[in-house]
């Protein structure tokens, strides 16, 4: 048999190269970025104590490492951090000698670290990154939603505050506020807490209220979205105190349907039409046997799904329940255009349905890091989560203030990840300056020379 030719570009063998190359080119932007928003200087501001010595690595630097591995994804074990201390081209695209690196069993000590008490200093965090972004954005109205993620620890082993969860899996159930894709305020909890445990949901809107008016603005409208399970009397007085709006998911009493089935004959509905569905709908007012009022409500049926009428019998029925409209000081500072635009019957059914939105960041945090917490007690893993939150958030930053053009602001973390983060380069140093190198086709697909002018110049955390 013939020799087979060989190619003029076949490999002929494997070198050891002594230059300082990462496959994690992406990470010299996004530390760069952590370091102009200041959000290290934030967090030590808060948590400069937990250390009790000078010796070892510095605070900031284990918080910007746990950040970054994070961000990075490559590995979910905290083991993978003795790999990542031995890695030069690693700890030089984080800006990191690799004396300074922090081992597995330093990074567990840190977390170990933080007292009881750390979960209210965390959450007060981000409100403040809240606020941060709310003066960037300045959005006419604050709508927010509230909502509870389950996190499936059924594989972990005695993890303390794992219990059962409504999902029939053992884990945890934080309880979250959204806003525009952000996880903005958390609590962490067992899995046994229903969405409205205990004054949990009170005590968040209060807190993010008070930093709406006292950071951002004392006169914006503030609305909440909520499920069937926060359709709660307390929480409705208490919104209407503050002057909050609300859009709650009612439940369909029999009460409800016999009182509607009454009126189909005698009124006439009105429609709602998104441009892809059109909605059957009757305003009515809605009060439970134990409360003391009666709040607005809009009964609603979709007349179709898709190309595909829906006969009356097959619609789905569901009722919204608000106080939008009829407790003035809800829009006691709106001019009339936008109290009128906000009380409509077609704005509060719009607005309820982004619910279905508002829960896509429970996907996006569970793609960017597992739902299972790795260690044993609950006190590292609350620390753990929130620090985990805490990236997620400051990634969703990252894409609207520097990858805006160069990926969909809406990509999920692993999208991210693969694009902009797991890419190659050399970092070089010569005539005292650090240069990162890397090919012509990443330069120009991701505009690599734009994203690091943005790098520069973000809008910083404390003003």
């Amino acid at each position: 048999m013939a020799n087979q030719k060989r190619s003029a570009n076949e490999i002929n063998r494997i070198e050891v190269t002594t230059d300082n190359i990462t496959g994690r080119g992406g990470l010299v932007m996004f530390q760069r970025y952590l370091d102009k928003i200041k959000i290290l200087t934030l967090l030590l501001t808060f948590f400069g104590d937990i250390k009790k010595t000078k010796k070892g690595i510095a605070i900031t630097n284990m918080f910007k490492q746990v950040i970054c591995w994070l961000i990075d994804g490559t590995c979910k074990s905290l083991v993978y951090f003795d790999e990542l201390k031995k890695d030069e081209g690693y700890a030089s695209a984080i800006e990191t000698t690799t004396e300074d690196m922090a081992t597995s069993h330093q990074i567990k000590r840190f977390f170990k670290s933080f007292a009881f008490g750390s979960g209210r200093i965390f959450r007060r965090i981000l409100r403040i990154l809240f606020v941060w972004r709310l003066k960037i954005v300045k959005p006419e109205v604050v709508e927010m939603t509230i909502d509870t993620m389950v996190m499936d620890n059924d594989e972990a082993l005695n993890r303390e505050g794992v219990q059962p969860t409504y999902k029939k899996v053992k884990g945890f159930q934080p309880l979250h506020m959204i806003w525009m894709g952000k996880i903005v305020d958390a609590i962490f909890r067992g899995g046994s807490k229903h969405g409205n445990h205990g004054n949990a949901v009170i005590n968040m809107v209060r807190d993010a209220a008070e930093a709406i008016r006292s950071g951002y603005s004392m006169t914006v409208p503030i609305i909440i979205r909520m499920d069937s399970a926060f359709l709660d009397e307390d929480n409705f007085k208490e919104f209407d105190r503050l002057g909050i709006g609300f859009i709650c998911t009612g439940k369909m009493y029999t009460g409800v349907k016999e009182f509607i089935g009454k009126q189909s004959k005698e009124i006439e509905w009105s429609k709602y039409d998104n441009g892809h569905q059109r909605w059957d709908y009757k305003e009515q007012g809605y009060k439970c046997d134990s409360w003391s009022r009666f709040y607005r409500a809009f009964y609603t049926r979709p007349v179709y799904e898709g190309e595909q009428a829906l006969l009356e019998f097959a619609r789905p029925e569901n009722i919204i329940v608000t106080n939008v409209g009829v407790i003035p000081k809800v829009l006691n500072y709106c001019s009339d255009e936008l109290k009128i635009e906000l009380s409509s019957p077609e704005r509060i059914i719009e607005s309820h349905h982004k619910r279905g939105a508002d829960e896509l960041p429970h996907r996006g945090l569970k793609d960017f890091r597992t739902e299972e917490v790795p260690f044993k007690r609950f006190r590292p893993n609350e620390a753990f989560y929130y620090i985990t939150l805490i990236a997620f958030f400051l990634l969703e930053a990252y894409k609207e203030d520097v990858l805006e053009g160069v990926i969909p602001i809406e990509s999920y973390p692993s999208t991210v990840r693969r694009k902009v983060v797991d890419f190659a380069a050399k970092i070089v140093k010569t005539g005292g300056v650090i240069i990162v190198k890397v090919s012509q086709t990443i330069m120009d697909i991701l505009k690599i020379e734009t994203v690091w002018e943005r790098c520069q110049n973000p809008i910083p955390i404390l003003v």
